[in-house]
């Protein structure tokens, strides 16, 4: 089996080994998925793409393909001609897809298709070499993080696709500058700085002979917005410090709202209280001007009965002084 095995790697090697570049082998924990990236070269672009899989190249059976859609969700496939790369994902691992090799290829029809194979090993319990994020989102000339967990054995770089690769603990790839810290056991962190935008793309993580990619893309920051750091937590349950921005222009005129209201508050409530203070002043006042005052002078009245010879009476009013 091992000789029959390096004559498949000599003849894969012999039939276009640089004509298309994935990674050699990953790690995932059953019930998840995995995003593979396979580089191609300029004269594929308009070929059709594919994923097989299989022992053996003879063996391989479709999986997915550019021109034919997987119907049932399991795989999924894209085609990026601008970066001329071709991304597969398997979803919903499970034990019986480990073990495999699966292969990255370009159709050629007038000779054989160009391939790359990578096997996949899936666990059931935490990968040998993981991270948090497969898809990771960075600003011009800021910084990104990735974090990652490990229990193998072997040296950590940082690659990029097709290009060159870092080493612990720094180095520079495409004039992106790559710090590499593993101080504490088991987990490692990757830091890109002065990220721009053409350093958007496929990477991957290598340590003792197992890979994990991670696309990063990098945006133009909006110029509502200004850069600061905040805390998130990591996969792991540990604090990170993460690139953000906030909306320092909002921030500004809602204080100033709030103490405008204040201030109307403040006004609005003396000026209430000066006008319940004036109220019962200016309900006297308007009583005492419809109040007047005069002189009264008491007179009595008697009458007195004069008796004349006559039955003829006569009364007359006499006024008491």
């Amino acid at each position: 089996m091992a000789l029959h095995l390096s004559v498949l790697l000599i003849f894969t090697g012999l039939t276009g080994i640089h004509s298309v570049t994935t990674v050699s082998k990953v790690s995932v924990k059953a019930g998840g998925s995995i995003s593979i990236p396979c580089l191609y070269e300029p004269e594929y672009t308009h070929h059709v793409k594919y994923l097989c899989k299989g022992y053996t190249w003879e063996l391989c059976s479709y999986s997915v393909r550019t021109d034919q859609p997987d119907s049932s969700g399991k795989f999924s496939i894209s085609d990026d001609k601008q970066q001329r790369i071709f991304t597969v994902t398997i979803n919903n691992l499970m034990m019986k897809d480990s073990s495999f090799y699966y292969w990255c290829a370009v159709e050629i029809n007038v000779r054989e298709d160009e391939r790359k194979f990578f096997e996949l090993s899936v666990t059931t319990g935490w990968p040998q070499l993981f991270v948090d994020h497969q898809e990771i989102t960075g600003f011009n000339g800021e910084d990104v993080t990735i974090h990652g967990s490990y229990s193998n054995t072997g040296e950590i770089e940082w690659c990029r696709l097709g290009r060159s690769c870092v080493k612990e603990p720094s180095g520079s790839i495409d004039g992106t500058r790559v710090t590499i810290n593993a101080n504490v056991s088991k987990v490692f962190t990757v830091t890109m700085s002065g990220l721009r935008t053409e350093s958007s793309g496929w990477y991957f993580c290598t340590k003792g002979g197992l890979q994990m990619p991670v696309h990063v893309t990098v945006k133009e920051r909006p110029s509502t917005t200004e850069p600061v750091n905040h805390t998130a937590v990591s996969a792991y349950g540990e604090p990170t410090t993460v690139q953000g921005g906030k909306h320092r222009a909002f921030i500004i005129p809602l204080s100033l709202l709030i103490f405008i209201l204040m201030v109307a508050s403040f006004i609005w409530f003396m000026l209430r209280r000066h006008k319940q203070t004036k109220a019962p002043a200016s309900a006297a006042t308007a009583v005492e001007e419809e109040v007047s005052y005069s002189a009264v002078e008491f007179k009595r009245k008697a009458l007195v009965k004069v008796e004349a010879a006559d039955e003829d009476v006569t009364y007359s009013t006499l006024a008491l002084q």
